[in-house]
């Protein structure tokens, strides 16, 4: 498998294309990005941990139902991964209340929720990514059918479950997180993007410490010592 052309560049990964056209390899980048980018870093290293992060977890997942693009690492910081076309819409799962959360509403930070949270956000960064509701996502056209909102409930829902289990194993509360969906050329709803620190809050049971991108967001420690952390906890319950 190799990299042919480079077709897209985010703030934490490129995608390139293969000689497969179904298939494409996801290379892991190690800039640290926060507020919209307003804050920017690199951490050397920070893309593999990542990688074998999200690798772990998509594994997992499967193992468990859940349709995913993650098909092999072919190094530290590349995976190969299904073609999918993304649906332009965050799908937030909310545990505990954080962040943004308790600005919008004023729920005390650290409320354990009654239940999951899903949120939609539509993936814009002119706009910020704003939260938007069913009908706004209908109205932009972020998926063809009422329906697609609700299997991307469902799925976010569904990871959560999955998730929390395995995290709780691993000492460590899964407070929230953000995943992203793509279709398939058969018309497939799948896992794409990453599961990682970067796009999840986990919260030490026992200190309370944080283990993701807010020690970045808010300077409160070494993102790369918590991300080892993460990897190591998560490879020893998988017997890695």
């Amino acid at each position: 498998m190799t990299k042919k052309e480079l077709l897209y560049e985010g703030k934490a990964k490129k995608i390139w294309a293969t000689e497969d056209p179904e298939i494409l390899i996801a290379e892991f980048k190690d800039d640290l990005t926060a507020f919209d980018a307003q804050k920017r870093s690199e951490a050397k290293g920070k893309g593999a941990l990542n990688c074998q992060i999200s690798a772990n977890l998509f594994k997992l997942l499967e193992e468990n139902g859940i349709p995913t693009h993650f098909v092999e690492c072919i190094g530290d910081n590349e995976m190969v991964i299904k073609r999918a076309d993304m649906i332009l819409i965050e799908v937030v799962v909310r545990n505990i209340a954080t962040g943004s959360l308790t600005r919008r509403l004023g729920i005390p930070d650290g409320t354990k929720l009654p239940f999951a949270l899903v949120e939609f956000y539509y993936k814009n960064d002119k706009l910020h990514d704003p939260l938007i509701n069913d009908e706004h996502a209908l109205i932009l056209e972020l998926v063809d059918h009422e329906s697609e909102l609700e299997e991307l409930k469902r799925l976010g829902r569904e990871i959560n479950v999955v998730l929390k289990s395995f995290f709780d194993k691993a000492n460590l509360n899964l407070v929230d997180f953000k995943v992203e969906f793509g279709k398939t050329s058969d018309g497939k709803i799948i896992l794409a993007d990453e599961i990682s620190p970067d796009s999840c809050r986990f919260w030490d049971k026992t200190t309370g410490q944080k283990m993701d991108k807010d020690l970045f967001r808010h300077d409160l420690g070494d993102v790369k010592v918590a991300y080892e952390e993460v990897l190591n906890r998560i490879t020893k319950i998988m017997g890695v």
